[in-house]
């Protein structure tokens, strides 16, 4: 195949492609290790994904988060400050302080006693 003119096309590793997209690197980051502008690499989604840049970093973006969930879970098995960030960020766990406490009380009812004698 002749070379019609023009600039020979730029080839791009798909495998770090798909790498830079997956640790949520910006298109401007991706753009910067790749050594192409935005336009390439839009135009690169559209030739070999057939979708734009915005739905297949959005595809990627979610395997590289549930790859991460699964690191964060590996490490609360052995590390109890991981395990209960993720109990405050996942399953709405907080810390609560019992206000009801028995010293609370008894400031209470001094203070009611003190009212009363007043």
């Amino acid at each position: 195949m002749k070379n019609k003119g023009g600039r020979p096309k730029i080839q791009i590793n798909q495998k770090t492609f798909e790498g830079l997209c997956a640790i949520q690197c910006t298109e401007e980051e991706i753009s910067a290790v790749l050594g192409i502008c935005a336009e390439t690499i839009e135009r690169y989604c559209r030739d070999t994904y057939g979708t734009s840049f915005r739905e297949f970093f959005k595809t990627k973006k979610a395997a590289g988060r549930a790859s991460l969930r699964r690191t964060q879970l590996r490490h609360a098995e052995n590390n109890p400050a991981m395990a209960i960030f993720l109990g405050k960020q996942y399953l709405g766990q907080s810390d609560k302080r019992d206000d009801t406490s028995s010293a609370s009380e008894a400031l209470l009812k001094a203070m009611q006693e003190i009212a009363e004698k007043m």
